[in-house]
């Protein structure tokens, strides 16, 4: 008996990069989604398959054997295997599984698809297993796979794939989930430019010691636009919040995690008519989001792919991880 389930990807509205020191950030759920399909396998074995990267082994015990991907393939799929292995331990059958992982979520481009994958693997898994997992039950076995992925990851992603929505978080506070009037229309382009999130995140780290009379009140001011956002937000005013995300890019732009490939496609979007363009996630490459009106999404769009990026529409939602019927 096959079960799907899929979760979805995320974008940082605000604050990338002001949290890590404490400062506020507004992440947004939206329809990009990954889906996973799981089987029972009578042999006690793990296999798994990524069908977009390319990518498929299976793990016998501690034993790794590769079908296609080459050396990365362990690594890329290691996660997945811890979240299905804690899957089985829950469910204490003695069994093997073949999970197959399709996904719409563009990779290693700030947009959480790791996370999303994780999610969905855990609740196609359980549901398989007959396990009813909450969603707290989830987030944490997702959390734990992104922790072989990222070290110490700040939960994020996990968090939006689980829960869907709109979400404030802060890094003493955790999280909570933000009510929102009307829809927030963005169109995402992908630099298609690869980067490290721990090396950018040391470029604000040093850059903060080398001035930091000058990089912490940034910092702060950054904290302060995401909470003026979360008023816009609970009003409705896309004018509003898009002048913020200009002011935010200025921020990211200063602290030093902007690079070409963002500056093109963000100023093509905003010379389209989009109320608002930023950086999301990391920077130095990966993507951008633009605000746009519902009628000018399709021009944004053209404007964006023009400047050398691949750009497509995004809408949130409040769905998190879900079993497909």
């Amino acid at each position: 008996m096959e079960v799907t389930a899929s979760a979805p990807a995320k974008v940082i509205l605000f604050g990338e990069h002001f949290v890590v020191y404490g400062e506020p950030a507004i992440v947004l759920a939206i329809d990009k989604r990954a889906y996973v399909s799981a089987d029972i396998r009578k042999d006690k074995q793990i296999h798994i398959n990524s069908v977009n990267l390319g990518i498929s082994g299976v793990f016998k015990g501690e034993s790794f054997y590769e079908e296609f991907g080459g050396q990365k393939a362990r690594r890329t799929l290691e996660p997945l295997k811890i979240a299905i292995q804690k899957v089985l331990e829950r469910s204490k059958k003695n069994v093997g599984v073949s999970v197959e992982i399709r996904s719409t979520i563009p990779v290693a481009a700030g947009l959480g698809s790791s996370a999303a994958v994780a999610a969905a693997v855990a609740t196609a898994v359980g549901r398989l297993l007959d396990l009813e997992l909450p969603p707290e039950e989830i987030f944490h076995i997702s959390y734990e796979a992104e922790r072989f992925v990222h070290g110490t990851p700040s939960g994020i992603d996990p968090t939006v794939s689980t829960y869907g929505g709109v979400l404030l978080y802060r890094k003493d506070k955790g999280f909570t989930q933000m009510k929102v009037k009307g829809e927030i229309p963005l169109v995402i382009g992908d630099t298609r430019v690869k980067r490290s999130t721990g090396d950018l995140v040391a470029t604000v780290h040093k850059r903060s010691n080398q001035y930091p009379s000058i990089i912490k009140p940034l910092l702060k001011i950054g904290g302060k636009i995401a909470l003026k956002a979360v008023e816009v937000l609970e009003t409705g005013d896309l004018y509003a919040l898009g002048q913020l995300m200009n002011i935010n890019h200025g921020l990211l732009c200063a602290v030093g995690v902007s690079d070409a490939s963002l500056e093109r496609l963000v100023h093509a979007a905003r010379r389209a008519d989009a109320l608002g363009a930023k950086l999301t996630g990391a920077g130095g490459g990966g993507c951008m989001i633009a605000l746009t009106k519902p009628n000018k999404l399709v021009h944004v769009v053209d404007a964006i792919e023009r400047a050398g990026g691949k750009a497509f529409e995004a809408r949130m939602t409040d769905e998190g991880v879900r079993i497909e019927d």
